[in-house]
């Protein structure tokens, strides 16, 4: 049975329609406001606010915390430094990949390690023969994801502090009326945003306090709907949607190389010791690579406009974000597969997520989508492009 956020006596009051999804047991709002559309002006003009506490959150200490963390995850943990966030994925032994997420370098000894699935167990199995202790902290602390280009503002107005000098994955330590906080430059939108991390017992105080502050600058709360748009422009991926996971996968097509996965494949190293999954992916590499590459698809409107006319319709385009798989087509060939499709309200245009064969993933190559009008399929062309569709500058710059 899922059960609510610390944040949920505040969440809750302000999901007045009771649009809830299930999120790692909890309760996770889908949209606040009358449409998703309204949430997503927030992220991209204002600041909004994201309930993130559902992630799975692991705190790895110990003499060996960084051999631990260099043994599972495929880039240079030696490399990363206190203070310093890392987004990074971890494989198992065959080079699929499992997860994805983000390392928090809390100090020389101490780690934060987010997923979006439960991973406990497998990281202490991992651990053997190491001095390190790694325990879950998923229920005993909470997160915000104070996301938009005034978010900044909102942080400063909050805590009373400069943030414009945080720089893009950095953390922070600071404190919002005696309330200790943890402040990462990090999100899931593509954006300039930060995340707050709380003890459970002091969150409700510090939502107020992030609304009263945030009023001035426009705040709103926003829920998984808006956020999945932002996601998408951003060109990030999300489990169990854009990849299986090589532990949920049923046959060995359904589980992905990092090099099958946008920018996880360019953060794969083999210039240090062995971690889990070396092996196979060097093996990989010197079989040209695997056969199949996420990209980032442009979808022509006047294609889907003359679908939808052939019914006597105009052209509709949902304000949510698609899951549903559909073939991707060459020709009469089909190459692959879009994965998430969604409107973008800043772009004025239809984007996807797709996987596909690397033969024919090049940047400016013509396809056709699958695009279904009243029961009856039909195609729509469709253009490789590069990922993100959406990266403004003030995502990584620091102010002054």
């Amino acid at each position: 049975m899922s059960i609510g956020t610390a944040f949920h006596p505040r969440t809750a009051a302000l999901n007045r329609k009771m649009q809830w999804r299930e999120w790692s047991g909890y309760f996770a709002a889908s949209a606040y406001a009358d449409a998703p559309d309204i949430e997503y002006n927030a992220i991209r003009e204002a600041a909004a606010l994201i309930d993130v506490s559902p992630l799975y959150k692991y705190e790895v200490t110990g003499p060996d915390a960084l051999r631990f963390v260099d043994r599972v995850i495929v880039r240079d943990a030696t490399k990363l430094q206190p203070n310093q966030v890392w987004y990074a994925c971890w494989c198992d032994e065959h080079g699929k990949v499992m997860d994805d997420g983000t390392i928090t370098r809390l100090d020389e000894s101490t780690y934060r390690w987010t997923a979006a699935d439960p991973s406990l167990r497998w990281l202490r199995m991992n651990a053997t023969g190491l001095d390190v202790t790694i325990a879950e902290v998923t229920e005993s602390l909470a997160a915000l994801a104070l996301q938009g280009p005034l978010s900044r503002g909102v942080l400063e107005s909050l805590t009373n502090e400069p943030f414009g000098d945080l720089r893009y994955f950095r953390r922070r330590p600071s404190s919002v009326r005696t309330i200790p906080i943890d402040v990462t430059r990090t999100g899931y939108t593509g954006d300039l945003g930060y995340e707050l991390w709380v003890d459970t017992a002091r969150a409700v105080e510090l939502w107020d306090a992030v609304m009263d502050a945030g009023a001035p600058f426009g705040i709103m709360p926003a829920g998984m709907l808006a956020l999945d748009i932002a996601r998408v422009e951003a060109g990030l991926i999300l489990l169990e949607v854009d990849y299986t996971s090589s532990r949920h996968a049923l046959i060995p097509e359904q589980s992905y190389s990092p090099f099958e996965l946008g920018i996880l494949g360019k953060l794969v190293t083999f210039d240090k010791d062995d971690y889990v999954g070396k092996a196979a992916l060097q093996e990989e590499q010197r079989h040209g690579g695997p056969p199949r590459r996420l990209v980032g698809l442009d979808i022509e409107w006047d294609g889907l406009e003359k679908l939808y006319a052939a019914q006597d319709l105009p052209p509709v385009m949902q304000a949510t974000t698609s899951r549903s798989h559909v073939p991707l087509f060459l020709g009469r060939r089909q190459v692959g597969r879009v994965t998430s499709t969604t409107w973008s309200p800043t772009l004025k245009k239809a984007i996807a997520l797709a996987s596909m064969s690397v033969t024919h993933a090049d940047t400016g190559t013509e396809l056709s989508i699958e695009w279904t009008v009243e029961a009856r399929r039909g195609r729509a062309k469709a253009t490789v492009v590069d990922l993100p569709f959406f990266k403004p500058p003030r995502k990584t710059a620091t102010a002054g």
